[in-house]
C-alpha cells in the first residue's frame, strides 16, 4: 500500500515577514478593539450610575491619599487598624471645624456682598455690552426675547427627574465619609480578595493582572496625592490674593479655583473666563481691579509651575502638556464630564504603561532590523532538513 506524499509549501523570507507582521497587526487590532470596548462599557456604566459612581470614585480616591496615615498611626502609636481609621477620622473633623471657624465668618461677610451686588453687576455689563456692540445688542435681546422665558424652562416631568437626580447626588455625596471609613478599614484585604476573584488565571497570569492593577493604583495615588496638595496651596494663595486685591467673593472664588487645578489647567481657564469679568463689573471694579486679580493668577500659576510640581509631583506622569490636554477632552466626553476629566492624567499613564508591557512581551524579533536576516536564515536551514 503506498503512501502519497502530498508536496512541501515553502514560504519566501518575504512572505514569512509578511505572515508575523499581519499576526503582530491583528493581535495590535485586537488589544486596541478590547480597550475601546472596556472603555466604552465603562462609559455607559458610569454614565447611568453616576449618582453612585461618583461618590465611591471620591471615597477611593481619598483613601488611596489617606491610607498611609492610617498605616503611620498603627506602626508609631501601636494602634490597630480601627483605632487608627477612628483617629484619622477625628482629627480631620476637628481640622475641619477649626478651619470653618477661622474662614466662616468673612466668608459669609464676602458672600453677602457678593450676592447683594449681582444686580448692579448685571446692570455694568449690560451698559458696557451695549456701549461697547451698540448694533449687536439689541439683535441679541430680541432673540431672546423671542425664544421666551417658558419654553427655556423644562416640563414638570423634566423637572421632578432633574430633582431627583439632584437629590440623589447629594445623598450619595452624603454616603462618601461611610464609604471612606470602610475603605480606610479594608486596607490590603482587598488586594487579597482581588487575587482571590482570579483564581481561575495561571499563577503567571495572576501576577501580571497583580503586576498592572498595582502599577493603576500608583499612578492614581501618586497623581492625587500630588495635586490635591498642589490645589490646596494654590488656593489658599489665591483667596488670599483675591482678598487684599478686593475681589469680592475671594474666598469662594479662590479656593474654587485652586481645587479646579485638581484637573490640570482647569483652573487657569476657569479664573480667566469667571473672575475677570466680576473684577471688572463688581460696583468698585474696573481695569485696575483686572489687573490685580490677573496678577495673583499669574503669580500663582508661576509659583505652581517653576515651585510646586517639580518639587511635589516631580513630572510623575511623564506626559506632555499636549497629550494631557487631549487626555482630558477625551477621558471627560467618554467617562461623562468631570470623573473622566479628574481621572484623565493617571489612566492615560496608565495605558501607556500597559503598552509597554504588552509590546516587552512581544516577540523581540518582529521589532529589530535584521528580520529579513533571520528569516533568510531559518527559511535557509529548513530548505537543507527539507533536501
Amino acid at each position: 500500500m503506498s503512501v502519497e506524499h502530498r508536496p512541501s509549501i515553502d514560504f519566501s523570507p518575504g512572505e514569512h515577514r509578511l505572515f508575523r507582521y499581519t499576526a503582530v497587526a491583528l493581535s495590535a487590532v485586537t488589544f486596541v478593539g478590547t480597550i475601546v470596548l472596556i472603555i466604552w462599557i465603562l462609559g455607559k456604566i458610569i454614565g447611568g450610575l453616576h449618582a453612585l459612581v461618583f461618590p465611591l470614585a471620591i471615597a477611593g480616591v481619598m483613601a488611596l491619599v489617606l491610607f498611609p496615615i492610617v498605616e503611620l498611626f498603627e506602626r508609631i502609636f501601636r494602634m490597630n487598624r480601627l483605632g487608627a481609621v477612628i483617629a484619622l477620622f477625628v482629627i480631620l473633623f476637628g481640622l475641619f471645624i477649626a478651619v470653618m471657624m477661622l474662614i466662616l465668618p468673612t466668608a459669609i461677610y464676602q458672600g453677602s456682598q457678593f450676592f447683594q451686588s449681582v444686580p448692579e453687576m448685571a446692570q455694568r455689563g449690560h451698559e458696557s455690552l451695549s456701549f461697547s456692540f451698540p448694533k449687536a445688542m439689541p439683535i441679541l435681546e430680541d432673540a431672546i426675547g423671542s425664544i421666551g422665558i417658558q419654553s427655556m424652562l423644562p416640563g414638570a416631568e423634566e423637572a421632578t427627574d432633574r430633582t431627583m437626580k439632584y437629590i440623589g447626588f447629594l445623598v450619595g455625596l452624603g454616603f462618601v465619609p461611610l464609604y471612606l471609613f470602610f475603605a480606610l478599614l479594608s486596607g490590603s484585604c482587598l488586594k487579597e480578595q482581588a487575587k482571590g476573584m482570579l483564581f481561575l488565571f495561571t499563577q503567571k497570569r495572576q501576577n501580571e493582572v497583580l503586576f498592572l492593577g498595582q502599577a493603576f493604583i500608583d499612578y492614581v495615588t501618586a497623581f492625587f496625592r500630588g495635586q490635591l496638595t498642589i490645589a490646596l496651596i494654590m488656593g489658599v494663595m489665591m483667596a488670599v490674593g483675591f482678598t487684599f486685591a478686593g475681589l469680592e467673593a475671594a474666598i469662594y472664588m479662590g479656593l474654587a479655583l485652586g481645587l479646579l487645578n485638581i484637573v490640570p489647567y482647569l483652573g487657569f481657564i476657569v479664573g480667566v473666563v469667571t473672575v475677570l469679568p466680576i473684577a471688572y463689573f463688581q460696583p468698585d471694579g474696573g481695569g485696575h481691579l483686572v489687573m490685580l486679580v490677573l496678577a495673583v493668577i499669574a503669580f500663582t500659576q508661576v509659583v505652581e509651575g517653576v515651585f510646586l510640581t517639580p518639587k511635589i509631583m516631580a513630572d510623575r506622569s511623564g506626559l506632555h502638556p499636549v497629550l494631557v490636554v487631549i487626555s482630558i477632552l477625551f477621558w471627560g466626553t467618554v467617562l461623562g464630564g468631570i470623573v473622566g476629566m479628574i481621572l484623565a492624567v493617571p489612566l492615560t499613564a496608565f495605558l501607556l504603561t500597559l503598552g509597554k508591557h504588552v509590546k516587552s512581551r512581544l516577540p523581540t524579533t518582529i521589532w529589530t532590523d535584521d528580520v529579513g536576516r533571520q528569516l533568510l536564515s531559518e527559511t535557509s536551514g529548513a530548505d537543507d532538513r527539507h533536501t
